[in-house]
């Protein structure tokens, strides 16, 4: 089951000047910084209330984010949703016909397991499906 809105993932250039923007737009800083190196990412995370933005910042030329700025400039890249189970969750949305860029779960950001639903299957939104580990 979807519980809430995790995160919204937002894709950046630079990360220590996006720090500095949205921290001075939420008013604190980042209360985490992490390398997923299986991603080719470096994220910041702030706090917004009970919910998350994450800023991602590539770490290598083939990461997943620098390709979407080289495409689509800095921006929302997805929206994450937590649910209890990625396993339960992956099977219901895929006999409702949503498809996956991959239904393996794997270790993301922020202690968390993550899939991806397909953007075109989702309105072109990527949304990230995400489990506590």
């Amino acid at each position: 089951m979807i519980n809430k809105i995790e995160h919204i993932g937002i894709a950046v250039k630079d990360l220590k000047k996006s720090e500095e923007l949205f921290q001075k737009l939420l008013g604190e800083g980042p209360y985490k910084n992490e390398e997923v190196y299986s991603e080719g990412v470096t994220t910041s995370f702030f706090k917004v209330g009970q919910q998350k933005i994450e800023l991602l910042a590539a770490s290598n030329l083939e990461s997943p984010i620098q390709k979407f700025i080289e495409k689509r400039n800095e921006g929302v890249h997805h929206i994450a949703l937590h649910v209890d189970s990625i396993e339960t969750e992956v099977q219901r949305l895929e006999a409702l016909g949503f498809e996956f860029i991959s239904t393996t779960p794997k270790k993301g950001a922020d202690n968390k397991r993550i899939v991806f639903l397909h953007p075109k299957t989702t309105n072109g939104v990527l949304v990230e499906l995400c489990e506590d580990i």
